[in-house]
This record gives structure tokens, C-alpha cells and sequence, in this order.
């Protein structure tokens, strides 16, 4: 029977809380009592941004839903980086700051929520079917831009080792962005097909009623306040983790990953719903989706802050991270490129995933 219930109260309170405890709390709690609170209230509205997002999906159709919510995302993605480096002003800390987000993001999504979803849905319904089109066009733009951006700056000559000249920069942001609006263009208007479930009309069936035009507005301005409290959250939570990551003896870098973490919670639990439910397109189209956009949106936009305040920033990987990511997208390609999935694709692509993080506490 479909459902009419769309704006549950608790996704209204909990972020309205949330935004009412960042700002005047602090005043009157502080210490460990604090950070508790507000790490429940992170989880709370991460789950109500889950739920405005899919009233949203549910009124647009896909693939305008899942790009809502990864452009929605990585805008705040980006705002955060850009903001940290404006407050750091060309710290050793902060100049490989939006590469280590960036790889965090992309390896978090290809082998970590891909392989969460593959396995879950594997598990549940043996074999999951996708469009081959849409994760191949996906796959091909991601490919380049990853090159481009993380291991071409390995190998130019005309600044620092893994740095672009000012002209390099924005020379390959441009790319970046060129390659990136292809791919929408492609996602939804030219092959928007492709981006389908091939049960669209069985699945149509399941879904809910489309809300009212006044409920997708309304859901659109508390997904907005949702994913930003989610990043200021995680923001004011960083110096705790930090301090928890130190004391377990491991590396510094481990706490960006955390944090990347944390803002791609509410796609991952997103997609991991849609596996559930037998919707691995859905799936699929939101982590592909939010690879893209983190880095075909953020690089160039971060390359714009650099060039104007005149920051340095540094992108090429190191070599343990190109062989970690070049497995892993090549691992990916072969665990999709039939059009189904199955439960052995999950745990290897899950195997990397836990190998990468492995390799980040234990270098």
C-alpha cells in the first residue's frame, strides 16, 4: 500500500536541536557531557537527512533525487575544505587538505558503501541487476578526473613535486568541470534511461505517493540545514577525535578519513537502504554520483581559492595511495562490468577497503 507520510516529526526536531545546541549549549555545558550530545545529534540528523532526501527522490524521480543529494553534499564538502584552508593560511597541515578529503571521499565510496551495498543485496536477493550504461559512464569520467587530479601532478616539471602551477591548476579544474557537466548533462537529460532501474515500473508500484510541492520544499530547506550541521557538528567533534585518534597511537591522517566519514553518512546510509530494497541502481547512481561530484566539484573549486589567496595546495598522491586506488578502480571495473552483482564482488571490494584503512593506521 503506498505510503502519504512523509514529514515525520522527529526529522524536523532533531536538526532544529541540533542547531540550537552548536551555537548556545556550549554556554552553559562543556566537557565530555557536551561531545556525547552532540555526537547523538550528529547521528540524528545524518538519518533525517536520509529521510529528506528521499521525499526529495521520491518528487523528482531518479536520477534527479541522487544527484540532489550528492551536489547538495559535496557543496557543504567544499565550503568546509575551503574554509579550513582559508583559517590555516598555508599551513604544511592544510596544503594537502583537499587531496587527502578528496581520496578519503573517493576510496570510502568505490570500496567501502559500493561494497556494503553489493554484499547486503548480494546476501539478501542472491543477484542484483543494474544498467551497464549508467555505471560505464560513470566509471570512464571518474577514471579521468582521478588521473588528472591525484597522479598526474607526480610527474610535471614546472613547480614542486605533486603541485600545479597557478596555469596547471586551473587548466585542470576546467577539465575537471567540462568532464564533470558532460556527465550530467548525460545523467539527466540526454540518456536519463540509462539511470533507471531496469524494475522502474514494477518498482513504482512500492514506492510512496509523490508529496505535495509544499513537502518537497519543506524537506529541501531541513535536508539543507541537516547536511550543514552534520559538517559544523563534525567540525567541532574534530579536536575530540583527534585527541581519541592520538591516544590510540595512530597517525594524524586517520582523523580526515574519519571526517569524510562522517559527511558521506547520510549517501551511505542512503544507498545501503535502496541495496536493501532491491534497488542497486539507486545504489550505484548515489555513490558513483557523490565520487563524481567530490571530485569534479571540489577541485576546481578549491582550485579557484587558491589561485585568488594565492595558497598552495598540493594533490599528487604518494605511491602506496596511487596502487591503493588504482586497485581499487580497477577492481570496481571488473566487479560491474556485467550488470549484476554478487556477494563475492562485495566482500573483495570490502577487503580493499579494509586494506586502505589498515594501511592509514599502520603505514
Amino acid at each position: 500500500m503506498n505510503q502519504k507520510l512523509y514529514l515525520l516529526l522527529w526529522t524536523i526536531v532533531v536538526p532544529v536541536l541540533a542547531w540550537v545546541a552548536y551555537f548556545c549549549i556550549p554556554l552553559m555545558l562543556g566537557g565530555v557531557w557536551y561531545s556525547l550530545f552532540l555526537t547523538i545529534l550528529l547521528i540524528g540528523s545524518v538519518l533525517a537527512a536520509v529521510h529528506h532526501a528521499e521525499v526529495i527522490a521520491y518528487k523528482t524521480g531518479e536520477p534527479f533525487g541522487t544527484f540532489l543529494l550528492a551536489l547538495a553534499i559535496t557543496i557543504i564538502e567544499v565550503a568546509l575544505i575551503a574554509s579550513l584552508m582559508i583559517m590555516a593560511n598555508n599551513k604544511l597541515d592544510t596544503i594537502s587538505l583537499a587531496r587527502d578529503t578528496v581520496l578519503a571521499a573517493v576510496m570510502i565510496i568505490l570500496t567501502g558503501i559500493i561494497g556494503v551495498c553489493i554484499l547486503v543485496g548480494a546476501a539478501r536477493y542472491k543477484e542484483q541487476v543494474f544498467s551497464l550504461q549508467s555505471v560505464s559512464a560513470s566509471l570512464v569520467t571518474l577514471t579521468a578526473i582521478l588521473v588528472f587530479v591525484l597522479i598526474l601532478p607526480n610527474y610535471t616539471i614546472s613547480i614542486d613535486k605533486s603541485e600545479y602551477s597557478p596555469v596547471q591548476l586551473i587548466f585542470i579544474a576546467s577539465v575537471c568541470l567540462v568532464l564533470y557537466i558532460s556527465f550530467i548533462m548525460i545523467q539527466t537529460v540526454r540518456h536519463r534511461e540509462y539511470f533507471s532501474s531496469p524494475y522502474a515500473k514494477e518498482d513504482e508500484e512500492l514506492l510512496p505517493e509523490k508529496p505535495t510541492l509544499k513537502v518537497t520544499l519543506i524537506s529541501i530547506i531541513f535536508l539543507i540545514l541537516c547536511l550543514a550541521i552534520v559538517v559544523l557538528l563534525a567540525k567541532s567533534l574534530a579536536p575530540d577525535i583527534e585527541m581519541m585518534v592520538l591516544k590510540a597511537g595512530a597517525p594524524k591522517s586517520l582523523v580526515g578519513v574519519i571526517i569524510a566519514a562522517v559527511v558521506l553518512l547520510p549517501e551511505g546510509i542512503a544507498a545501503f537502504q535502496a541495496a536493501w530494497k532491491n534497488r542497486i541502481q539507486t545504489s550505484l547512481n548515489l555513490a558513483l554520483g557523490s565520487a563524481l561530484a567530490s571530485i569534479g566539484l571540489t577541485i576546481p573549486a578549491v582550485a579557484v581559492v587558491s589561485v585568488v589567496t594565492g595558497m598552495r595546495i598540493t594533490l599528487g598522491i604518494d605511491m602506496k595511495a596511487m596502487i591503493l586506488l588504482v586497485l581499487a578502480q580497477f577492481t570496481i571495473i571488473l566487479a560491474l562490468a556485467t550488470g549484476r552483482t554478487n556477494i563475492l564482488q562485495g566482500i573483495v571490494l570490502l577487503m580493499v577497503f579494509i586494506v586502505y584503512l589498515f594501511m592509514i593506521i599502520f603505514p
